[in-house]
């Protein structure tokens, strides 16, 4: 009956699918312990289900014994040793097998490709040093391990794609750089996103994972290349996209939580919180990218936009955004 119940109760787990896809060869070990895990779960759910049942039905109390007291049972040494060494070496040999299968997914490839991994309220930014690109969008080979190198710029965040199977926190600070190593082996769109609650736009934090053949992969550099070359606006409207301007500041007038893109160079009388009006020209642009706090705008809140932009945008970066902001009529 135990047996029976066990193969039909892990059926069921397996039939449901309680795991989402498998797209990465670091999920393979995982999910060979959570095959295993849910064998168990399964074997001492019947167990303790038919247990039960039985002593419902063999010790029930019967209109004969109404006027008898029970057995008394003071206890048992040999159960107590069974059922406490028997859950140690299962505990033991899970963690064994744990062991196993995170030094598997911590293997190292030489041939990797290389990607730092920016996370901020409410963004993320991917860049690749070996080509000096950026992207809002983590671009990966098929069958290539990506050596993933995680940093945060304000609170802590953690980078999860639930079909890879592994995660890994984004720390700030300099010296907390985290890593990740993840091996995809399907090619399709995937969403990473951020699974350690970091603010009121928490839910919304994801970015698309694209994995594509090698290929595809070398042909996306090319163009990626190809479109830091191109005219100021257009990097600008990317280095906006990839640093999570646009995750605040909408570029089509609609509401956000920050003030929207669409319009704003030229304005004369632009309000600001203390009441005051200022002409939106670059000045004021630059002076909103790199101290946003010192001209905050009537009806947003301070201390939301990061004030280190500065540090991490150049001064070229800076000026193509703002030509992009005066594109935006």
């Amino acid at each position: 009956m135990v047996v029976v119940l066990t193969l039909a109760t892990n059926y069921l787990l397996n039939t449901i699918q309680i795991l989402p896809l498998q797209a990465s060869v670091q999920a393979q070990p995982i999910d060979r312990l959570f095959s295993l895990q849910f064998m168990l779960i399964a074997f001492f759910f019947s167990l303790i289900v038919v247990f039960m049942g039985y002593s419902l039905i063999v010790f029930r109390q019967r209109a004969k014994d109404e006027s008898e007291e029970g057995a008394y049972i003071k206890g048992s040494t040999g159960l107590e040793v069974v059922w406490t060494i028997i859950p140690i070496g299962i505990v033991i040999y899970l963690s064994y097998l744990g062991s196993l299968a995170l030094a598997e997914t911590r293997r190292v490839d030489p041939q990797a490709v290389e990607v730092k991994v920016v996370a901020g309220q409410w963004f993320w930014r991917f860049e690749y040093p070996q080509y000096g690109i950026t992207s809002d969008t983590l671009y990966l080979p098929v069958n290539r391990q990506a050596h993933l190198r995680l940093t945060s710029l304000d609170v802590i965040h953690s980078f999860w794609v639930p079909e890879f199977r592994v995660k890994q926190d984004a720390l700030p600070g300099e010296n907390l750089e985290r890593e990740l190593r993840v091996t995809p082996t399907m090619v399709g769109q995937f969403k990473v996103r951020c699974a350690e609650l970091c603010g009121t736009s928490h839910a919304y934090m994801e970015s698309p994972v694209v994995v594509v053949s090698q290929a595809d992969f070398e042909t996306w550099i090319s163009e990626q290349l190809q479109a830091i070359g191109a005219d100021p606006a257009t990097r600008g409207a990317k280095w906006a996209q990839t640093n999570g301007c646009l995750s605040c500041h909408s570029v089509d007038g609609s509401p956000g939580v920050g003030p929207t893109w669409k319009g704003l160079y030229g304005l004369t009388d632009h309000e600001l919180a203390d009441g005051s009006r200022v002409v939106v020209d670059e000045e004021y642009l630059r002076t909103a990218i790199v101290n946003p706090n010192a001209q905050v705008v009537k009806g947003y809140p301070a201390n939301v936009m990061p004030a280190n932009y500065q540090a991490l945008l150049s001064d070229q970066q800076i000026n193509d955004i703002i030509e992009y902001i005066k594109t935006l009529r």
